[in-house]
């Protein structure tokens, strides 16, 4: 997951120019808004292959670093059950 929290860091250091802990509330701080969480929907879609539902839309799936890297890997669990 070390890996994964370094690329995570990385999309959003594109956008985000403060610094920021890997637990930190990113829309709580202002770091985001809900436009850029649709950006960030499109990256993780893309970069880990993964297909974001609408149930999964919740502010608690892509509030941090942290929760970015468990909401990936639940997604990524789910797709391997379903193969």
């Amino acid at each position: 997951m070390d890996e994964m929290k370094i690329k995570i860091r990385a999309f959003l250091g594109k956008y985000i120019r403060q610094q920021f802990e890997d637990q930190d509330h990113l829309f709580e701080r202002g770091l985001v808004n809900s436009l850029f969480a649709m950006q960030l929907v499109t990256h993780l879609e893309k970069a880990y292959e993964i297909e974001v539902d609408n149930e999964d839309l919740e502010i608690d799936n892509f509030k941090s670093v942290d929760a970015i890297c468990s909401f990936i890997a639940k997604k990524s669990a789910c797709s391997v059950k379903q193969e």
